[in-house]
């Protein structure tokens, strides 16, 4: 027992220095205050109707009206019954946010080392060299939660999926098993499905080399074991995956039946999102050596450059006070690259990229060849239109791919092997059997490439232009100081690319002369390490608190409300009844915050929907806006917020007098700008929606002045209305029509229903006086939450199995 201690405790000293390292980055979090996330702020405005209805009621509900009409709740955080997987993830992000996800980070990077069998203090110098990396920490500020805690997981499933390679095949497996179903739990596919594509690298180096070894029937023996771990993984998920991929048929990622644009167009035939919504995230080939210099192409949009600068010299000479030029110089654009929207740079550190460098010429075998390879297909890939051929093919023809997008995102994976291969080359630095004349050699080349690569970018400055796409823009806007103030701007753009490359010269130069060092028996391993240690961390969380720092942090108050309700705000919450709000004067989930809004903030949004709001509601179209039963409008003017009141929304239901077919989705969605709403509802002939009933001809109701359906109880996931009609009708509800979940009940009997008015639910009712109810009873949260709980069981009694034939082995 005192051996087992001790050989744990190094490890545990780890932990607690990933604990400290993480706390000490993110230290607000220690006085009470909270990271500011702009994509959280968003998300807590889209999840406050169903987190304020789980409060009141204790049930979960799957769907909100508070946001695009109305949405399911999945991609909104929505808990599932016995999503146990949930709960352990709880328990290993312990810590406050964002301090867990960084702790992930390192954590899930040192033991991915340890299953490669590196010692534990190169394992925790390559945990800092993967957690700090900047894109790792620039998401956490913007708040892509989810993201981080996808890429932190990534390791993990790796490093089961090596130790179940390399024979270990219980603890691999259960690794394996449970680390996918963590990554699967993220619920950030995209990042997953990167993943995915790495580990099919893997794959192909490990069968290269078990073919060259005459060891195929092992390597497919370790692939079937693997492969019932993804199985049990995704059982363990089976809701939320269920779920997902039920609703990406509905959503913006699923296939479109328009063939037309907006303005009329044909529209591009995709079965998931556009070519050019995929690729508007294309990293450019230059952009390539921001990994290696952080501000060659400007750093990010908005980049603080400081008192000695000459944008600071232009505001003071156009009159400015030191104070002002002061404020408005920490958000200079000075980023000059091709991306719309950059936070800042994917910058992995020119110390790590050394010693990456330094591996390539040392390290040998499978190991090099499929971090080399995950590199050059992430790197290639994330360059999107900017490489067109390849991305295109991918988008063709490689499944799923054309469901994701933002294309330079892909760098996760390079982020990770980069890192990987870098601290194998100070485990073959250390290596007695390795050649000294190799490491000299090795050396000799990775600083003439890295330092003559930094080298001559300082030398060659001039003869980049330092132009941004967005210059000609800001020369309009400033008017007759236009001109200057792009000057200015391209001078501090050249100043920064100086600084910068010079900086990273440095690291070079400094990284090499400690190898250099070692060499010479100057310095032993363990001071290496910490010479390393010092220079990574400089390094990187150097750049970082450029862009990440106590500034980002508030009062908790702030991030947990961060909207307060307006005069027109409170002034439409006095109306009780149901209805919906278009906010014409803020855009994205702020309305959803407090009213069933039309707008909100969501990039998987109902395919419908989101067309139907390109077509006609971001055109303020009124006919669309009053099917939709919007009652109040908020609009401004003066400088003063208001809400309209839009007497003639349709209500919440009404009955029509006739039922007319038409024959596409594009007829559908053409007809409704003049459709009379009121009067007429349209559904298309090829629905498969449509009730038996309607069949391709169009049906006359007689409707009398007597004739009324009201809605008597709402809730998110059930509505209550009450019939009364001397004829037969055909009602029509201002919901959105959602056919995976949404029953409709005539007097507690299961009813058909339809899609009417290409976005709007229809049904017919019988003459007399009725009750009609529409719950949300989505099946698949049931089929999968079964399969969740036996898949629970099953894991569970295989690792109790696990361990104890582990123990009794040992």
């Amino acid at each position: 027992m005192q051996f087992s201690f001790k050989k744990c405790l190094p490890h545990l000293l780890v932990l607690v220095g990933f604990i400290v390292i993480s706390l000490a980055y993110f230290s607000p979090v220690l006085k009470g205050k909270q990271i500011f996330q702009s994509d959280i702020m968003q998300y807590i405005g889209m999840a406050n109707q169903q987190k304020e209805f789980k409060a009141n009621t204790g049930e979960e509900t799957y769907w909100t009206n508070s946001a695009f009409g109305g949405m399911p709740t999945y991609q909104l955080g929505a808990k599932y019954p016995h999503n146990y997987i949930k709960k352990l993830d709880s328990v290993l992000r312990f810590l406050p946010r964002p301090i867990d996800y960084l702790f992930l980070y390192l954590l899930g990077f040192y033991i991915l080392l340890l299953s490669l069998k590196v010692d534990f203090k190169l394992a925790a110098l390559g945990a800092l060299a993967f957690g700090f990396s900047t894109y790792l920490i620039i998401i956490l500020g913007v708040g892509h939660n989810s993201k981080a805690h996808a890429i932190a997981y990534m390791p993990l499933v790796l490093a089961g999926i090596i130790l179940t390679f390399r024979q270990k095949y219980i603890i691999g497996f259960l690794l394996t098993a449970v680390a996918l179903a963590l990554e699967i739990g993220a619920n950030h596919f995209q990042m997953t499905y990167y993943l995915m594509l790495l580990v099919i690298v893997l794959g192909i180096a490990y069968l290269i080399d078990a073919y060259k070894k005459q060891m195929i029937p092992r390597f497919f023996k370790s692939v079937g074991i693997m492969v019932v771990a993804l199985i049990l993984a995704i059982g363990l998920n089976a809701t939320n995956i269920l779920a997902t991929q039920e609703y990406a048929k509905e959503s913006t990622r699923g296939k479109s039946e328009l063939t037309i644009n907006p303005d009329g167009t044909p529209k591009e035939a995709t079965s998931g999102l556009s070519k050019e919504y995929i690729t508007e995230y294309s990293y450019g080939i230059l952009e390539t050596f921001n990994l290696f210099i952080p501000r060659l192409l400007g750093g990010g949009n908005g980049e603080d450059v400081g008192k000695d600068s000459e944008m600071y010299n232009f505001y003071t000479s156009i009159g400015a006070s030191p104070i002002e030029a002061t404020r408005e110089v920490k958000n200079t654009p000075t980023y000059w690259g091709s991306q719309p929207i950059v936070e800042a740079p994917a910058y992995i550190g020119a110390v790590v990229l050394f010693l990456f460098v330094f591996a390539l010429f040392l390290v040998k075998g499978r190991l090099k060849w499929w971090l080399v390879g995950g590199t050059i297909v992430s790197l290639l890939l994330s360059y999107g239109k900017n490489l067109g051929f390849l991305t295109d093919f991918f988008i063709d023809y490689i499944p799923l791919y054309d469901k994701f997008r933002a294309v330079s995102s892909i760098q996760v994976v390079l982020e990770l092997c980069i890192p990987v291969l870098a601290i194998f080359g100070l485990v073959r630095l250390f290596n007695a059997f390795e050649k000294d004349e190799d490491k000299q050699k090795a050396l000799k080349y990775s600083a003439l490439i890295t330092g003559g690569i930094a080298l001559l970018f300082l030398i060659f400055k001039s003869s980049f232009d330092f132009v941004g796409v967005n210059d000609g823009y800001y020369r309009q806007s400033y008017g007759q100081y236009g001109q200057a103030f792009v000057d200015a701007l391209r001078a501090d753009r050249k100043m920064i690319f100086t600084q910068d490359a010079i900086r990273t010269l440095a690291l070079v130069l400094l990284s090499a002369g400690t190898v250099f060092m070692f060499l010479k028996k100057k310095l032993s391993e363990t001071l290496v390490i910490v010479i390393f240690a010092g220079l990574i961390v400089f390094d990187l969380v150097g750049v970082d608190r450029r862009y990440v720092n106590n500034d980002n942090f508030v009062s908790a108050i702030e991030v947990n409300r961060p909207y307060q309700a307006n005069a027109a705000d409170k002034e439409i919450m006095k109306d009780k009844s149901h209805f919906r709000v278009f906010d014409v004067t803020s855009g994205g989930a702020r309305a959803s915050y407090f009213h069933n809004s039309l707008s909100g903030y969501h990039a998987a949004k109902l395919k419908r929907y989101d067309e139907l709001f390109d077509f006609y509601i971001a055109k303020n179209n009124m006919n669309v806006l009053n099917m939709l039963n919007t009652k109040y409008i908020i609009a401004e003017e003066n400088g003063s917020i208001f809400p309209f009141t839009n007497e003639d929304a349709n209500g919440n239901a009404w009955f029509v007098s006739q039922l007319r077919g038409v024959d596409s989705a594009n007829d559908a969605i053409l007809a409704l700008d003049s459709l009379k709403t009121l009067d007429e509802a349209i559904y298309e002939k090829s629905d498969k929606s449509k009730v038996k009933a309607a069949v391709e001809k169009n049906y006359q109701f007689s409707v009398d002045s007597l004739a009324l359906i009201s809605l008597v109880d709402y809730k998110p996931n059930y509505l209550k209305y009450e019939s009364s009609n001397n004829n037969e009708g055909f009602a029509v509800f201002s919901e959105v029509y959602y056919g995976e979940g949404w029953n409709a009940y005539i007097d507690g009997k299961i009813k058909p229903h339809q899609r009417v008015d290409y976005i709007l639910r229809g049904m017919q009712i019988p003459a007399g006086n009725h009750t009609v109810e529409f719950k949300f009873e989505p099946k698949v949260i049931q089929t999968g939450s079964t399969i969740a709980l036996a898949s629970s069981i099953l894991f569970g009694l295989l690792l109790i199995g696990g361990l104890w034939f582990g123990f009794r082995k040992e």
